[in-house]
């Protein structure tokens, strides 16, 4: 990003709080060796790790148990010229531990497509960036004439 291509930079802990006003996200993965990108609804922990709650015999939850995945989420106002995009990159596992997975079922997302058996998918926050389009900017930072 160039410092004057009209985008701000955001800070980790304003990432994740634009991320927590999202509804939907994306995960991107791979898939036979390909890259994948699913929507899905999502939640936040307390230490920012991404949560997903899925079918335990999804071909998602096969596909990014212990795999490095990014998710990102964003929100465009088309009328204003403005948004924000925010990326987490990390490692995802499956959570196994029975205590665990009991506090994710108390707090943890909702499945939007519910299964019988289901599992949480917790993507540690190792990487967290994201950017905001402020309205009224042209790519170089100019302001745009009324």
């Amino acid at each position: 990003m160039y410092p004057n291509d009209g985008f701000r930079e955001l800070g980790r802990h304003e990432c994740l709080r634009l991320l927590a006003t999202a509804p939907v996200g994306r995960i991107v993965y791979t898939r036979q060796a390909l890259p994948a990108v699913v929507p899905v609804g999502f939640g936040l922990d307390t230490d920012g790790a991404v949560l997903l709650r899925t079918s335990a015999t999804s071909e998602l939850a096969r596909a990014v148990d212990s795999a490095v995945v990014a998710f990102e989420a964003d929100a465009a106002h088309v009328d204003t010229h403005s948004g924000w995009s925010v990326v987490v990159t990390g490692r995802a596992e499956i959570v196994r531990d029975p205590p665990e997975a009991a506090r994710l079922e108390r707090i943890g997302p909702r499945s939007w497509a519910p299964s019988p058996e289901e599992v949480f998918v917790r993507i540690e926050p190792e990487l967290v960036t994201g950017r905001e389009l402020a309205a009224g900017r042209t790519m170089y930072g100019l302001h745009l004439s009324a």
